[in-house]
C-alpha cells in the first residue's frame, strides 16, 4: 500500500528529536566527565582494591544472568564469562568503566544487526515496508552514536574503548541471522523484528539496571538519557510485531486508517510493562575490555 511520506517524515523527525535531546544531555555530561576523569587520574583516586570488591559484588549478578541463559550458559562460554569477570585484569578495572564498555558492546551489536537486516529485501530492499526501512536505518545510526558516547565516557574515566559486540549475544545473533537470511517469507520479517526487540530490550534493561549502580553521576546521566531512546525503539517494534503476528503487515503505515480495521491486539500491546524489568540486564563485565 502507498506510504504517507509526510507522516513518515514526521515520525522520523520525532524520533530524531528524542534522540537529539538525549544526545545533548549526554554530550553535556561527557564534558563534565572528561574533567572528572582527568582529576581522578591526576590524584590517583582509582583504587584497584575497591575495584576488585566491586567486581566481586557483581559476580552474583553474572551468576544470576547465566542461570537464566539456558543452553548458552551451560557451554564453556558461560564459565569463560564468569572467570573473565572475576579475573585480576577485569577486577582491577573500575566497575563504572566496565558498565560503560558493556553498554558500548551492546550498541555495537545492535548496529551490526540492523546493518545486516537492511541487506534483506523485505527490510531494506525494494519490497520493504517504507516505515520499517526508515525505522531500521534511523535506529542503526542512533545506536552508532550511543556506542560512541559510551566509549567516550569509558575513555574519559581512564578505560579503553570497546569496539567489539557483546560476546554473550554474538552466537545468539549469528544463529538467528543465519536462519532469517534463508527465510524469504513473512516469517522472516517477523523474526527480524523479534531479534531487534530482544537486543533493544537488553539495552534498555541494562541501562535501567546500571543507573542504580554507577558511582559516577555523569555516567549515570549519560546512561539515563540514552535509556529512553532504547525504550522508544522497543515500543515501535512491539507495535510492528503485533501487526505482523496478526497477519496484518499492510497496517504498518502512517496514513490515516479506520480503527476498526486494526486487530484486537492493537488495543493492549502498547504498554506491556508498568515498570521496566531488568531480568535481561547484562552484568557489568559482560562486554568489558581489560
Amino acid at each position: 500500500m502507498p506510504i504517507d511520506d509526510r507522516a513518515l517524515d514526521e515520525l522520523v523527525e520525532q524520533s530524531q528529536d528524542i534522540h537529539s535531546d538525549a544526545m545533548r544531555a549526554t554530550n553535556e555530561s561527557l564534558d563534565e566527565l572528561v574533567e572528572v576523569g582527568l582529576e581522578q587520574r591526576a590524584r590517583g583516586d582509582i583504587d584497584p582494591y575497591e575495584s576488585r570488591l566491586s567486581a566481586i559484588a557483581h559476580e552474583a549478578g553474572i551468576r544470576k544472568g547465566l542461570a537464566g541463559g539456558g543452553a548458552l550458559a551451560a557451554t564453556a562460554f558461560g564459565a569463560t564469562l564468569l572467570g573473565l569477570a572475576t579475573s585480576s585484569a577485569f577486577a582491577a578495572t573500575p566497575t563504572d568503566i566496565q558498565m560503560l564498555q558493556t553498554s558500548a558492546s551492546i550498541e555495537n551489536l545492535a548496529v551490526s544487526t540492523y546493518r545486516t537486516a537492511l541487506t534483506l529485501p523485505y527490510i531494506g530492499g525494494a519490497s520493504a515496508n517504507g516505515v520499517i526501512k526508515a525505522f531500521a536505518t534511523t535506529t542503526m545510526a542512533q545506536h552508532a552514536q550511543h556506542g560512541q558516547a559510551f566509549n567516550s565516557a569509558a575513555q574519559a574515566l581512564g578505560g579503553k574503548a570497546q569496539t567489539n559486540p557483546d560476546p554473550k549475544y554474538v552466537p545468539v545473533v549469528n544463529a538467528a541471522v543465519a536462519s532469517i537470511v534463508s527465510d524469504s517469507t513473512s516469517a522472516g520479517a517477523l523474526a527480524v523484528v523479534g531479534l531487534a526487540m530482544t537486543l533493544e530490550n537488553v539495552a534498555a534493561e541494562t541501562y535501567v539496571n546500571n543507573c542504580s549502580m554507577y558511582s559516577d553521576s555523569n555516567a549515570k546521566k549519560i546512561t539515563a538519557s540514552i535509556m529512553g531512546v532504547e525504550a522508544q525503539h522497543v515500543a515501535v517494534l512491539t507495535a510492528v510485531k503485533a501487526l505482523l503476528s496478526a497477519g496484518a503487515p499492510q497496517l504498518i503505515a502512517l496514513s490515516p486508517m479506520v480503527v476498526s480495521s486494526l486487530p484486537a491486539v492493537a488495543g493492549s500491546i502498547g504498554f506491556p510493562n508498568a515498570f521496566y524489568p531488568v531480568s535481561s540486564a547484562s552484568p557489568a563485565a559482560e562486554g568489558a575490555v581489560a
